[in-house]
């Protein structure tokens, strides 16, 4: 095993969980709602009176905020080993499994284990040795 030391970047790993934990605890601090992707693009999709302006104004800020950093840093190089239908397929998996385990990982990973909740914890548990398994598989077999 080798580690790749121009990945290793401990600094940055820490300031993006801290920005990600505050803005999740600043949602449901002032909204009174879970920071998960999913449930938020959701609600988009079937709108309700009175709840969509704050969904459109957080999904905005996930297309802006990297444009505003890349306006002021270098973006990382994307590298994606995968072809187009693999990538399709992979998409359709994971909506299929956010759909199913009522959530995604920021709505049960992020959110949910910071309120201890057990529906979280094995949500976020099965979404981690499914990823495992999953890289083991496409990787090594």
């Amino acid at each position: 095993m080798s580690i790749d030391w121009n990945a290793f970047t401990p600094l940055a790993a820490l300031t993006g969980g801290l920005l990600i934990g505050l803005a999740a605890a600043l949602l449901i601090i002032f909204n009174g709602r879970i920071a998960g992707i999913s449930g938020i693009l959701g609600g988009v999709l079937k709108p309700h009176t009175g709840d969509i302006a704050w969904r459109f104004a957080f999904i905005a800020g996930l297309i802006v905020a990297p444009v505003i950093y890349a306006m002021v840093f270098t973006l990382p190089a994307v590298s994606i080993e995968a072809d187009t239908p693999t990538l399709i397929i992979a998409g359709l998996l994971v909506g299929l499994g956010t759909r199913y385990g009522s959530g995604c990982t920021s709505g049960h990973g992020v959110c949910g284990i910071s309120r201890l909740s057990p529906r979280s914890m094995i949500a976020t548990l099965i979404f981690m040795v499914a990823g495992f398994m999953t890289v083991y598989l496409v990787r090594h077999l």
